[in-house]
Order: structure tokens, then C-alpha cells, then sequence
């Protein structure tokens, strides 16, 4: 389905990630691992064209040249951000609706997707008329997911969706990425929480100083001993404490 191959990007002179390659199989999930500062949000950017990359992009066996955000929606790849950019201002279902902006100009009927996304977030139907700025990190999480599929994607990229959250609401959101999954959304999950990630994926990818350090399967990754140090031995200790 998706190909990267020898993704570098550069914010100026200082090179963020560096001949970065990896595929998604559709249906598939790849957790994109690392300390922070490694390079993780970059590779994204770059792939996404949001920031100044050089390398090939390949999707569905053709080569994206030019990698417009609303281009790539348009086919079906969809990225939850880190800080999940919400219209604080504006309702959970405003916010929601706004997801699926590129279908309602065509007055496709969203009621549907609306369903299917509070089915899968009560809360958010609970608080449909709320504003988005006065809910609690994790329902800005679910929200921002929740409008991520208005669009439909094929392959949802998100950006770090554990951060900040208490570890119940992680459980929650990984939960609900695990359907997602099951469904056959393709994923692709930035994280620098090793341990859910990996629980999730079939397939991990470990960034060290913007270079590709490590990658396998996951249950690979579980059992390496420099990951179990430096990643989820780490986390243990951490829950454990």
C-alpha cells in the first residue's frame, strides 16, 4: 500500500530524520518508535509534505511527486496530530463534522459517520454540543480521532496519541485502534510509549538521532534486549514504581 523509501528532512541546515525507508501493508500496523527528539513527528511531516523532505513517497505503486495535505485526504490518508489541533471554540460535533469537510462540500450525507463515530466514543455523543476546548485530554483525544474517520481514511497516521494521558485512557484509545484495525484500517502510530505500541502492531520501526536503528516484527522488537532497556523496560518500572 505505502512505501517510503530514503525519506531525510530538513529544517533549515539541521537534518531531522535521515534515509528513513519502510512499507505498510494494507490492514496492516507499523508503531514508529524512539526517544524523543528522534525524529519520529518528522518523518510524518516529510511524508505527509508538510515539512521540506527529499526520498520518494510510493502509494498504491505510484509515486506521489507533490504531497498536498488535501491531496493526500483525498485518497485516503489522514494524520490525528500531536496536540490534536482542535477548534477549541466550536462543538464536538462541529469539530467532527469539519472532518469530513471535503465530502460535505459535495452534500454527502455525514449522518452515518457520525453514528459510527459515537458509536465507537460515547462519551463524545454525551457531549456533542460541548465545546471541544472544555473537554478533558483524553476526550480531545477520542475526539480528534473521531474526526480523523469522518474523512474515511485507508491509512490513519497518529502523532504520539498516548501523550499526556492518564494509562486508563490510553488502555481506552488503544482499544479502540485495535477495532479500528480489525476492521482493516491500515495504521501508522508514532509513539513514545514502546509498550502499547507494540502491543498493537504487527510491525515496529525504532528512530535513533533521525536514522532507522532497529525494525522487525513486534513481537521481535518485544523480546530485543536494547528495546526491553531502553523502551519497555523503562515503562515497567514505571507502572510497577
Amino acid at each position: 500500500m505505502l512505501r517510503v523509501e530514503g525519506l531525510t528532512v530538513r529544517y533549515g541546515p539541521l537534518e531531522a530524520a535521515r534515509g528513513v525507508s519502510f512499507a505498510l501493508k494494507e490492514g496492516e500496523a507499523l508503531a514508529v518508535i524512539g526517544p524523543n527528539g528522534a525524529g519520529k513527528t518528522s518523518v510524518l511531516r516529510g511524508l505527509l509534505g508538510l515539512a521540506k523532505a527529499e526520498g520518494r513517497v510510493v502509494l498504491d505503486g505510484e509515486v506521489l511527486a507533490e504531497r498536498s495535505p488535501e491531496g493526500l485526504l483525498k485518497r485516503g490518508l489522514v494524520l490525528v496530530p500531536e496536540g490534536r489541533a482542535l477548534f477549541p471554540g466550536l462543538s464536538v460535533e462541529d469539530n467532527l463534522r469539519l472532518g469530513g469537510f471535503h465530502r460535505f462540500r459535495k452534500r454527502e450525507d455525514l449522518r452515518p459517520d457520525l453514528e459510527r463515530v459515537y458509536g465507537l466514543f460515547p462519551r463524545l455523543r454525551e457531549r456533542r454540543g460541548q465545546l471541544a476546548g472544555t473537554l478533558s485530554g483524553g476526550e480531545q483525544q477520542m475526539l480528534a480521532i473521531g474526526r480523523a474517520l469522518m474523512a474515511r481514511p485507508r491509512l490513519l497516521l497518529l502523532d504520539e496519541p498516548s501523550l499526556g494521558l492518564a494509562p486508563l485512557m490510553v488502555r481506552e484509545i488503544y482499544r479502540i485502534l485495535a477495532g479500528l484495525k480489525g476492521e482493516g484500517v491500515t495504521l501508522l502510530v508514532v509513539e513514545q510509549n514502546a509498550k502499547v505500541a507494540l502491543e498493537l502492531a504487527d510491525r515496529g520501526l525504532v528512530l535513533e538521532a533521525g536514522e532507522v536503528a532497529l525494525e522487525g516484527s513486534a513481537q521481535e522488537l518485544r523480546q530485543n534486549p536494547k528495546v526491553v532497556e531502553a523502551y519497555l523496560g523503562l515503562r515497567r518500572e514505571v507502572e510497577e514504581g
